[in-house]
This record gives structure tokens, sequence and C-alpha cells, in this order.
């Protein structure tokens, strides 16, 4: 068996990996690809060809090990939609966690907009320790791990839609069309017309005037609960959630519009989502499929996590009710901060008022096919040009509008980084400095806004109630356990109340 993977892989992963592939098991989708030897192609642990023996099968931990050693995704499995690996966040160690945190900021697509110094810049590293922590772990450069996620990308759209090649090129951080397709011969050996012949590959499958993207999951999704969380917090005018789908506004750079979230009719018993969303989102809708997929955690190991938290029997019962619940991410860093000072010592209900008013009072105007999406979420810039007084007039305490106002400023001057992957300890001690802003706030935006799965928010009412305790190291004592889970913990402490568990 060719040991072609990272080179932290043991020999349990290899027997691991192959009776999950044999077995094609979805808790593993992402986490690993397979190859046979002699073959063109890899695919993932769920795909439905024929597998090969032990001794011939390749096992690769990222997709970009697998194209550096020369193969072409599966055309049937399709690795450009299989989940990212989330059992990553559980890695120990300084120089893991660097890495596992780069990962999920390449592959959402920072290299496309900042350099490899500005990244590691956000994560207070030289950008020799940055490439050295990720190369030890995944045996490849950041740059391998752009580059192939930029293909992906490309490839998935080449296969579900009829945009031109040029406004992919575009979508998927290309130059141009010539530099697209300049890349899929030097890399693939073909032309980027080739993946539009593939069989399976239909263009628009929704109506004219929009594009519709699948995104993966690993099974279970407990996508009611998921709903009924997120519509509780719905920003008026800015989300909805309608029926068995979720529904927001979406403006990035220029380009404004809206998006739609739901079970995939189409997946042929795939575990998938479909995000539609309008054609004017056309040039940015591989950014706005990226902040879905975080919206809905879709790279979780939901039946991993909730097997470990499961062995407290505080939260076996939520569990039991709630199977495959998710962190629900934020689409924006900054309007998930916006929405967690609101909710500061006010109700879930009330939090979200002054969401909708502060919306109606800085949110751009909008028009979309669902009448209650009429706003685009508040830019900070626009806040941060406001006076205290005028953000107060909304409902809220002056020193509260003062807070909302230093954070406003400092994510429009670029200070304050909140995207998903972002180092949690330095973004959690810049919001701490900031007047008015404590720990829960901190941790709930980590947990949210960062996608950190380990996150938990301390000072939290409901967390306080369920575990029948005040003091802070009480609490990081008691929940020692639910490590490196904690943030699922808190999610299930929370609906174990609402249910009354």
């Amino acid at each position: 068996m060719t040991n072609a993977y990272a080179n932290d892989t043991r020999e349990h992963d290899v027997h691991t990996w192959f009776d999950a592939a044999r077995r094609r098991d979805g808790r593993f989708d992402g986490r690993f690809f397979i190859s046979a030897t002699g073959s063109k192609t890899y695919c993932r642990a769920v795909c439905t060809r024929g597998k090969p023996t032990r001794r011939h099968c390749n096992f690769f931990r990222h997709a970009a090990a697998a194209e550096k050693a020369g193969l072409q995704p599966c055309p049937e499995c399709r690795p450009e939609l299989a989940p990212g690996d989330a059992h990553a966040q559980s890695d120990p160690g300084a120089q893991a966690m660097l890495a596992r945190l780069a990962l999920r900021r390449i592959e959402d697509g920072a290299l496309t907009t900042l350099t490899l110094r500005a990244l590691a810049t956000e994560f207070g590293v030289s950008v020799a320790t940055l490439k050295d922590a990720v190369q030890q772990v995944f045996g490849l450069v950041p740059a391998e791990l752009a580059r192939t996620q930029a293909l992906l990308n490309a490839r998935q759209l080449l296969r579900d839609t009829t945009l031109p090649l040029g406004e992919i090129a575009g979508a998927t951080g290309f130059p141009a069309a010539a530099s697209l397709r300049a890349k899929f011969r030097s890399h693939y050996g073909i032309a980027p017309s080739s993946v539009r012949k593939l069989p399976g590959s239909r263009g628009l499958v929704s109506e004219p005037g929009v594009l519709s993207l699948r995104f993966d999951y690993r099974p279970p999704l407990n996508w009611p609960t998921l709903l009924t969380f997120l519509g509780a917090r719905a920003i008026p005018g800015v989300e909805t959630v309608i029926d068995d789908a979720y529904l927001r506004t979406v403006k990035i750079g220029d380009h404004r519009g809206w998006v739609k979230v739901a079970p995939d009719p189409h997946a042929r018993g795939a575990a998938a989502l479909r995000a539609t969303m309008s054609l004017s989102l056309a040039p940015v809708c591989i950014t706005v499929l990226t902040k879905m997929k975080t919206v809905f955690d879709t790279r979780a190991s939901a039946a991993d996590i909730d097997e470990h938290l499961a062995r407290d029997p505080l939260l076996r019962t939520a569990i039991a009710a709630n199977p495959g619940m998710r962190l629900p991410g934020a689409y924006d860093g900054f309007e998930l901060l916006l929405r967690a000072i609101l909710g500061q010592q006010v109700s879930v209900k009330g939090a979200t008022t002054l969401a909708g008013r502060m919306a109606a009072a800085f949110g751009e105007a909008i028009e979309t096919p669902t009448p209650a999406l009429r706003f685009i979420t508040p830019d900070p810039a626009r806040i941060a040009a406001a006076s205290v007084d005028r953000v107060a007039k909304i409902g809220m305490p002056g020193k509260r509008a003062q807070t909302i106002l230093t954070v406003a400023r400092a994510a429009a001057d670029g200070e304050l980084a909140l995207a998903p992957g972002s180092d949690p300890e330095v973004v959690r001690a810049r919001l701490i400095e900031v007047p008015g802003i404590g720990e829960w706030t901190a941790s709930y935006v980590a947990m949210r806004a960062l996608a950190w799965p380990d996150a938990l928010p301390l000072g939290d009412l409901g967390i306080k109630k369920a575990l029948a305790m005040t003091r802070a190291r009480d609490i990081v004592a008691r929940t020692e356990s639910w490590r490196p889970w904690r943030a699922y913990g808190a999610i299930y402490c929370w609906l174990g109340l609402s249910s009354g568990g």
C-alpha cells in the first residue's frame, strides 16, 4: 500500500479509512480521499464505484495531496462537493491548531484577497512559521491548498452552471478565462470545456434568473432545529425563514442580491443542501456559497460530536431529542458581533427587535422577490460615520451605542478580523479590550462568527442554569470533558432548557 498522504498519517488511520470506504460511510466523507494504484482519479469515501483491494489503495488526507500526485477528481462522486475536515480541530498542539486554522481560511478563499504575509499577520506569526506548520501537518504548502481549492470551485461551476468561462474565472480567483484555461491544461491536462461534457453536468437546475449550487454535509443534520434557532435570531428585513428554507440579502463588493438555502431535492440520496441565489451574485457566487457552508456548519462531523458529548448525562437528553445539531454560524462576522452587543442583558426577542431597527436605520434598501427581505445588513462604515445619539436612538443606552461605534470603526478600518478560521484567542483579546464587551460577547462571537468549536460563553445565564453553577472556574472544570466541542455543548444546553430538558 502506498503511503501517499500527509506526514502525520498513522497505520490506524489507514485501517479505519479502508473500512469506511468499503462501507461508504458518510461520517468520513471529506476526511480523506482514496485512489486505486494505477488509476487517474481520486474519490470520496462515499463513492459508489467499486473499491480496490486494500493493498492497491492509496489514501490522501486532502484533495490537494491527491492532485499533487497527478490525479483528477472522480467525475461520479465529485470531490469538489465533499465537506471539509472538521475533525482536525481536535488535534492537540499549537502547530496543528495553526495549520488547521490556516487551512480553514485558505479553503474559504483567503489567499484570493490576502497575501500569505497578511494571513500570517492575522495569526500573529511569521510567514515561515505559517508555511512550516501547514507543511508539517498536511505535507503541502499554502499555495498548493489554495490552487486546488480554486480549481475545484471552478469544476463545480463548470458542471453545475452555464456561466461563461470568464465569469467562472472571476468567481474562483483567476485573472481571466485564459489563465483558468491554462491552469486546467497544465494541472489536469484537459480543457475546461471537457468538464462540461461529463455525464451529470446539467447547468442551471432552477428557474431563469437564478444560480443554483449544491453543497454537501456529513449526516446527520438536524435541519428543523437549526432553522428554528436561526429563525428566532433572524434580523428583520435582512433574514427570514420560510417553510424549510433560510433566506437573506447579500452584498459583496458592488454585487447585491439574495440567497435561499434548503435541502437539495436534486441530490439523489446524497446528504446535500442547495443554495439558490439571484444571478446578480454570479461574480461572487463561490464566496456566497462559502459563507452558507459556515452558516450551516457543513464541515462538522455531527455523529462523532454527539457521541462525544452524550457521555455527559446532562447533555444526553437534549442530544437524543435533537441529534445532529450544528453550530449555527454567521454569514457576516460584523453582523453577528452587532447582534451579540444588542443582545446584552435583553431577551432573544428583544435583541431581534433592536437588530431590525438597526437594519432599517443603517442598512441599504433592496428589492427582492421576498417581501420580508428589504435591507442589506448594516455596513460597519455606515454605522461608524454616525453619532452616538443616532445609534442610541434605536433604543439602547448611550454606553452601548458607543461600544457599537467603537467596533464599527475597528471593522471599517480593517483592525478587526471576524472570519471563520481567525485565531479565536487573538480576536477574543481584541474584543475584550473594547469597553462594553465582556467574556460572554467575546466567546459568543468566537463561537458563531469564528466558527470555533471549543468556544464557551462562560457568563451565559442559560449555561449557568443548565449546569446549576455560577462561578466561571466551576463551569470550566465541569465542561472540561466536552472539549474540543464545548460550543456544541452550549447549544445543547440551550436546546435542553427550551424543551424543558
